[in-house]
């Protein structure tokens, strides 16, 4: 690549980067959360917005509040990050939650990071690459739990499918062949698929990624504001209880089937394998969202059908 090339290449990610909004959801988790804003600082793209909401609940103190997180967010501000933080509001579960920060957001582009990621120092770089190349609904950075670096799981890898050119949109659900994707994304298989596909020259060239087709990702995920709200957001909180879990596999799918999304290695995001804060996850947002609209949807068919037939 000559230098005039180059040269348009960093000033296509700088741009891409002032127009990102990370929005970080915390609750309880002082310590993780340094870790994640650290993974921010540490990037290799400067410029993008930072919203964090920390529903850590009292007589606590919130963790946006704590020395460390104090430290790495002035580091952020340094870099050129705006840090936009809000604090103590009423918990009514985690999609409301997310609800909120998309609400907040006003970049074309919204990373949705989990509060105990460590994202390595390029990976919004092939993130934002990858949604400018692909230019689909999604792309997400699956976080690999390195503790499981010697469980190698081939049996797992049978579902990894590369995209070369945009994914298209798909509708994915719990019974279909697609869904086992959901196993690519277990331990450390990641991992050990771009290793693979590195020594097989696989990964697309000139590119420093290589796009696979999901059944839905979490935990760091980059999406199209506007196809992510065309799709509903999280607007579909008020339908859940506070004790639920799978909000964002319900995001996810919906983006999926009208936009398309791919998940990219190497993802470059290591999950910290902290418990989860989230101590009541009684209700599936799959099943009241997802199959309940599918049912609802099928059952509306019927019933034109059948007066069709009077």
């Amino acid at each position: 690549m000559n230098a005039g090339a180059h040269e348009g290449e960093s000033t296509r990610e700088a741009d891409a980067a002032r127009d990102l909004d990370v929005l970080v959801p915390t609750c309880g988790r002082p310590d993780a959360l340094a870790v994640t804003l650290g993974g921010l600082a540490a990037q290799t793209v400067r410029g993008f917005r930072v919203v964090v909401s920390d529903q850590t609940p009292a007589p606590d103190e919130p963790s946006v509040d704590r020395p460390a997180c104090r430290a790495v967010m002035r580091v952020l501000r340094l870099r050129g990050s705006e840090v936009e933080l809000h604090r103590g509001r009423p918990w009514r579960g985690m999609a409301e939650q997310r609800d909120f920060l998309l609400s907040r957001a006003r970049a074309t582009r919204v990373l949705f990071l989990d509060d105990d990621i460590l994202c390595e120092p390029r990976t919004l770089s092939r993130m934002l690459a990858a949604l400018g190349t692909l230019r689909c609904g999604f792309v997400g950075a699956a976080p690999q739990g390195l503790s499981f670096l010697d469980d190698v799981r081939p049996a797992e890898w049978a579902a990894f499918e590369p995209v070369a050119g945009p994914p298209g949109p798909e509708r994915v659900r719990k019974g279909m062949p697609s869904w086992q994707r959901w196993r690519l994304h277990n331990a450390a298989n990641l991992t050990h698929l771009t290793h693979l596909t590195q020594v097989a020259g696989t990964a697309a060239r000139r590119r420093e990624w290589t796009a696979y087709r999901v059944a839905w990702i979490a935990g760091c995920v980059l999406y199209d504001r506007v196809r992510l709200q065309e799709a509903g957001g999280f607007g579909f909180w008020t339908r859940l209880p506070p004790g639920h879990r799978g909000e964002d596999v319900v995001a996810a799918l919906r983006v999926l089937e009208r936009s398309g999304g791919v998940g990219i290695l190497p993802p470059g995001t290591v999950h910290l394998e902290l418990p989860t804060t989230l101590t009541d996850r009684r209700v599936d947002a799959y099943a009241e969202i997802i199959e309940a609209d599918d049912a609802g949807l099928k059952a509306r068919h019927s019933r034109r059908s059948g007066g069709e037939g009077l």
